[in-house]
């Protein structure tokens, strides 16, 4: 069973480690895949290489898909090319589960992989969904995750643990979820409290998405 990640420059780096973490302490394989093989700058900076394209890789069990810098969501977004949305499209048609974290779910929204779902992201980009993406349903408040049929979303950053570890019971039970549970110590008791509220400010910048492609057979 293989969880693929599709990663891109100035992704974040919880949204992808945290939960490569979890999914390793469970035996899942994981694979990180890239437009094209090579360096991959987390948000913030730090850089991890990245062997695989998205023309190298078969399908995918999971497909979960991390957020990002807002310019480098709309930048993946606008892509007249359509090569992320497109990988995004192509890997979801055959995978058991279709995930985003973070505001991952912008890009599975633009993709239209989202379209008559009940789904979640960080809290600052809830606005995102209601004014950009009307065919998703925010989840009411701001879940850690939601599951609606076989898409799985998450809040933001942190949220992935949490996520992941649902994922992990979905896949493995839910004995192996609390096996990773204890063997990652995630027993979350935060030094401080604070409260979000929604806002009704977009952070992404204008998107022009692509229209999609015809091309005979492809799901949507």
């Amino acid at each position: 069973m293989i969880i693929g990640i599709p990663v891109y420059d100035d992704v974040d780096i919880l949204d992808v480690t945290g939960p490569f973490e979890m999914f390793r302490w469970a035996g899942l394989d994981v694979e990180l895949v890239a437009k094209k093989p090579g360096l991959i700058k987390f948000r913030r900076g730090f850089k991890f290489e990245v062997t695989k394209g998205f023309a190298d890789v078969a399908d995918y069990d999971v497909l979960w898909v991390p957020g990002g810098e807002p310019q480098a969501l709309a930048d993946v977004i606008n892509d007249p090319g359509r090569t992320f949305l497109d990988f995004l499209i192509d890997k979801s048609s055959s995978a058991k589960y279709v995930a985003s974290v973070c505001e991952g779910a912008m890009l599975l929204a633009a993709a239209g992989l989202l379209d008559g779902y009940v789904a979640t992201t960080h809290w600052a980009f809830v606005a995102c969904l209601i004014q950009r993406f009307p065919k998703v349903i925010p989840a009411p408040g701001f879940p850690r995750f939601h599951l609606d049929r076989n898409r799985l979303t998450g809040g933001g950053v942190s949220s992935g643990l949490d996520e992941a570890l649902k994922l992990i019971e979905l896949l493995c039970g839910t004995e192996k979820a609390q096996e990773v549970q204890q063997n990652t110590q995630y027993y979350p008791a935060p030094p401080v409290t604070s409260e979000i509220s929604l806002s009704g400010f977009c952070p992404l910048p204008e998107l022009t998405i692509p229209p999609p492609r015809a091309i005979a057979g492809r799901p949507r």
